[in-house]
């Protein structure tokens, strides 16, 4: 199973990182910016060539000590179809070095609309008898809240290819328990039960090391609900966004993980991306070195919470 490859990779880097790829220009040193628009313009090719430049150095300087990278779709999707374009060739470049890449989309819909996205991002699209991969993900984040009818297209697509999904249990975002924290009958939460969703969902997808290839997004702004999840979810993998610049620590999340320090992956975009910006008097042609040293100490602060990562 996909999170099968996700797992050993973590545990042969003794990294439980997904480095966020989130890119905007305002990250990105003018010395890219300036040849891209030189090349193309100050247009969308331009913005989309200097996002890719920046990517591929950053993955250059990661790839050999963080498991898996994660690119937001959205952060492309503004850059018309260019952007869409540096995606794909993102992802490719990715995975070329060897890295699991697990695609941000959120994608919600139901039934062959749901399998388009799951076929786009995850599997291979039909074109006159010839079956091609448009994106290549490796895992792909999926809003369940439209029930089996949105998850059940995304699993089918996952048993046929080795991928996987993460699906949003309980967000990272401040507003998240408006929706997510209310009560259902006796004590069960809505994200209690849309975690027990993931559990059932994921009943045929379970890989060599116990967990399915239905795993769950959980935030680590909330250590207590991570703690509560990760205790009834024997089966589900954790995504953890929120660490770093939306406030999570690595105190926060040591619920997140099993015994076996596995279980969770915890994700740093603009903390690793945007490291360059805070070392003082650093030469912006080092910008990917400052995010390698960047995800080097984040490693070791996760260290410190799970221990020496071992597979079971």
């Amino acid at each position: 199973m996909a999170f099968d490859r996700l797992i050993k990779a973590i545990a042969d880097k003794q990294n439980p990182t997904v480095a966020g790829l989130d890119p905007k220009l305002a990250y990105i040193p003018d010395y890219i910016k300036e040849q891209a628009f030189e090349k193309y313009g100050k247009t969308l090719e331009g913005a989309a060539e200097a996002l890719l430049v920046y990517n591929k150095g950053l993955i250059d300087e990661l790839y050999d000590i963080v498991p898996a990278v994660k690119p937001q779709a959205a952060y492309y999707e503004m850059y018309g179809w260019q952007g869409v374009k540096a995606l794909a060739e993102t992802i490719r470049y990715a995975k070329s070095k060897g890295l699991f890449v697990i695609t941000d989309g959120k994608r919600n819909d139901i039934g062959t609309t749901m399998e388009a996205y799951a076929n786009a991002h995850l599997g291979t699209t039909e074109v006159q008898g010839e079956e091609i991969e448009a994106f290549g993900a490796d895992a792909l984040t999926v809003n369940g809240y439209l029930g089996t009818d949105g998850v059940a297209p995304v699993t089918k697509v996952c048993q046929g290819t080795d991928k996987g999904m993460f699906i949003l249990v309980k967000t990272s975002n401040p507003s998240s328990g408006e929706v997510q924290n209310q009560q259902l009958e006796g004590d069960e939460t809505v994200y209690l039960h849309m975690g027990m969703l993931c559990e059932q969902w994921g009943k045929e997808l379970v890989g060599r090391y116990g967990y399915s290839g239905v795993g769950a997004v959980v935030g680590a702004t909330y250590p207590e609900q991570l703690t509560e999840l990760r205790k009834e979810l024997k089966h589900t993998f954790f995504l953890v966004p929120g660490y770093g610049a939306q406030g999570g620590t690595a105190d926060d999340i040591g619920g997140a993980f099993d015994s076996n320090g596995l279980g969770a992956i915890v994700n740093s975009s603009r903390g690793i991306m945007c490291a360059w910006q805070k070392e003082e008097n650093l030469p912006p042609q080092d910008y990917a070195k400052a995010a390698r040293r960047e995800a080097l100490k984040m490693k070791e602060l996760l260290l410190d919470v799970t221990g020496e990562i071992k597979l079971p």
